[in-house]
């Protein structure tokens, strides 16, 4: 593999990346609502989602929901019902009043799950992942070692993307101490995962 192959598959990761998707909003709703500690706790999720579907992607899985329609739809309704469900809870939820009961509302092992299920059954990233990463393999060359430092590259960027629009989140979470901006913005973000897994539903296997 050479550095402009590495430098080309960073770049395209990076933009895409960029791109606000169903785990980037759930990202910020978390760190509106809950501060740092959940933005951490979600960017791990995230972290842990996206090797999964990198690895299922590596073992075939991403060919197989491409050929399967049943399994795609399949896979494809269970991950737009939970976005929907994360979202009408958040909707609903109450705001948090700082020091009043935060840590027990937290619950950084439950968001972490929540994130990386989010994350694991996106079959458009796995369908992905399968299509995007042949494009910048060397043909002849190892396949393991390029594997390797593709998937480690892309889950640095995911990571670091996630990282900072968390923070970036928490940072504007100081300014919105009062119960009725902090529940705006709860439905507010609630709306977005909605629509997120409303719009995941019109996911086709040819497009994915």
């Amino acid at each position: 593999m050479t550095f402009e192959h590495w430098l080309a598959f960073a770049a395209a990761s990076a933009v895409m990346l960029a791109i606000p998707g169903p785990t980037v909003l759930l990202v910020v709703s978390y760190a509106l609502g809950h501060g740092r500690k959940a933005a951490r706790a979600t960017v791990a999720g995230v972290a842990l989602g996206d090797f999964t579907a990198m690895t299922a992607s590596m073992l075939g899985l991403g060919a197989l929901l491409a050929a399967s329609a049943m399994l795609f739809t399949v896979l494809k309704w269970i991950g737009a019902a939970y976005l929907i469900y994360l979202g009408i809870k958040l909707w609903r939820a109450k705001p948090v009043i700082a020091g009043a009961g935060e840590a027990a509302e937290t619950r950084p092992l439950r968001i972490f799950a929540h994130a990386y299920v989010v994350t694991a059954l996106n079959p458009k990233s796995i369908v992905f992942f399968v299509a995007f990463l042949p494009q910048f393999l060397v043909a002849g060359a190892p396949l393991l070692p390029q594997m390797v430092v593709f998937e480690a590259t892309f889950l640095v960027l995911a990571t670091l993307n996630a990282t900072l629009y968390g923070l970036l989140a928490a940072g504007a979470r100081t300014t919105i101490r009062k119960p009725r901006v902090q529940l705006a913005v709860n439905r507010i973000g609630g709306s977005l995962l909605i629509g997120a897994g409303v719009l995941s539903l019109g996911l086709r296997r040819a497009t994915a």
